[in-house]
This record gives structure tokens, sequence and C-alpha cells, in this order.
């Protein structure tokens, strides 16, 4: 013969809209609670008052309710949160006038009548507040110009560097290490092309246009640039060295993520994987393309010292 079912402490607390009650029980295993006929079901198993075993009880509510509770199972205890179907105080939880022993307030979050009508009319002033606020700033009516602008150019500049990293890719397959001589003239235009267009992300900052900052983007592309249409431009000994064709792949796999991200970012979409690749690829990839810059700017000193003490003098004058 069955023994009488084991019931769980229970605490309870209202708003003018809902019910909250909280089950002590911990642990708790496949719970199952419905709100049949205005009477919420509730039984699980748990570690409760007397152990680890099947708890259950039923509550009749005093008015109707929504039919669909909310849990949340917690480590400690079990939180169900019931909608009341008129907004309204009631003077006790169950239907019967004597409360059940199993249930008692839940002093943690309990309210008399005066300080929950305060709370609501708090909740509601808050809202108004923030709608007034959202109504008096004005809406930028050039919005989805700039984001359509900031696709696009993020958009070219991803396939720029793509174009630049495959092409670079396959000709190494290709060619071997017979690609790395001749990396500047293949693929020099389409470098140009990119870094002179990245001078739109010193503008984009300086005009508020995106939030990056900009001292970063002043020395990364102006560094750049230097070593592509100064070191390089002036240097015909250097564009033949296999160190272009690393700096060329190095800037380029760095871009293939950067920009990607930043294109995403624009219509608020966020891929995890990229957003990993975008702040963790360049631990390896900057401190390497810096090194490759390092040796540009080393050679273009040592070729100036070279050709002063061993290029043609001129003659004097008698």
């Amino acid at each position: 013969m069955a023994g009488p079912s084991l019931r769980p402490h229970v605490h309870w607390a209202q708003r003018h809209r809902e019910l909250y009650l909280r089950v002590e029980l911990s642990d708790v295993q496949s719970p199952d609670i419905a709100i049949t006929d205005n009477v919420l079901h509730f039984k699980a198993r748990g570690h409760g008052a007397k152990g680890d075993n099947i708890y259950e009880f039923q509550i009749e509510f005093l008015e109707p309710v929504e039919p669909k509770p909310v849990c949340r199972v917690t480590q400690r205890q079990l939180n169900i949160t019931v909608q009341k179907k008129e907004s309204n105080w009631w003077e006790r939880l169950t239907k019967q006038e004597k409360r059940p022993l199993f249930l008692a307030p839940d002093f943690d979050r309990w309210l008399d009548e005066s300080d929950a009508e305060m709370e609501l009319k708090e909740k509601e002033e808050e809202k108004i507040n923030k709608m007034k606020i959202e109504s008096r700033v004005p809406k930028d009516p050039f919005r989805h110009l700039k984001k359509g602008y900031l696709i696009m150019y993020n958009l070219v500049q991803f396939l720029g560097f793509s174009w630049i990293f495959v092409n670079m890719t396959v000709r190494l397959f290709i060619l071997g290490k017979d690609s790395f001589y001749d990396t500047f003239h293949t693929i020099s235009d389409m470098m140009y092309f990119c870094q002179t267009l990245a001078l739109m992300e010193i503008m984009n900052s300086l005009i508020g246009l995106v939030r990056s900052p900009l001292i970063p983007a002043v020395l990364q592309i102006f560094g750049r640039n230097f070593i592509l249409f100064v070191v390089l431009g002036s240097l015909e000994e250097m564009q033949s060295k296999p160190v272009v064709f690393f700096l060329f792949y190095f800037w380029s796999i760095i871009e293939l993520f950067r920009y990607p991200y930043y294109m995403l970012s624009c219509i608020g979409i966020e891929w995890k994987p990229l957003t990993w690749l975008r702040y963790t690829a360049w631990i390896p990839l900057y401190p390497l393309g810096g090194l490759a810059e390092g040796v540009f700017v080393n050679f273009r000193h040592l070729y100036k010292q070279r050709k002063h003490h061993l290029g043609p003098k001129k003659r004097k004058m008698k």
C-alpha cells in the first residue's frame, strides 16, 4: 500500500500581474508541472526535507491564471512564475481560506500591495521616460546610406585581398620558390589599389562613421604605405626579394578575417568562428609582418650606406 505523498516546502510572493513560487528542492529531475482548471499540479524527483524522493503538491489558485507556467530549475531550488489573467492584488494565494502547511510567504520577494503599486508605477515611469528619451534623439536620415557604404567598402577590400591571397597561393603551388622573386611585379597593382583605398579608414574614423580608434589606424595604414610606396617604389633591387612574398602574404591573411568581420557587423551578424579568428590570428601574423617590414627598413638604410661608400664618386673640378 502506497504511503502519503511527500510535499516540498513552497514559498510564494505576488505582483499585480504575476505569482512567484519557489520550491525547496535541490537536484531536481524530470519535473512535471501543469495548470489544469486553475489548479497547479507539481511532481518531481529531488532532494528535499525527506531526502531524495518524489515530491508533489497541488494548488488551486484564488483567481484565474494563465495555463502556461514558466519553470526555471537551479541546483538548489525550482522557481515557477505564473501569470494572472487579470492584473489585480490577491488577498491570498489559494482558493481555500486555510493556508496549506507546506506553503509559506517568500519574504525575499514579498511586497505589500502599496509597495507593489509603487514598484509598478516606477517601472511604468521608467518605460515612459525611456520612450521620451528615444523620441528626442533625432534619427539619422543617412544611416542606411552610411551602412551601405561601409558594407561595400569592406566587401571590396575583402575581395581585393582575397584575390591577392589566392593568386599568391596558386603561384606558390605551381612555381614553388620561383614565385618568390616576381611577387611584386604580379601583385603590386592590386596591393597598391587596396592600400590606397585603406586611407578611407582614417577618414571614416575622423568623421565618426566608425568607432575604431584613429591612432592605431593611422600607424598601420601609413606604416604599410610607407613600405609599399616609398621603400619598394624607390628600391627596384628590393622588389625581387623573397621577403616581399611573405610580407604581402601576411598582410592579405590578416585582412581576410578583418574585413568580413566588419562587413557582417554592419548588418548586426556575429559569426563566432570569424570573431575568434579576427581577434586571434593577429597574434602570430602581426609579429611576422612586422619582422618583414623591419627587413625592408633595414635594407633601405644599408643600401644607402653602400651607395654612399661604394658608389661612383664625383670628380673634383680643377
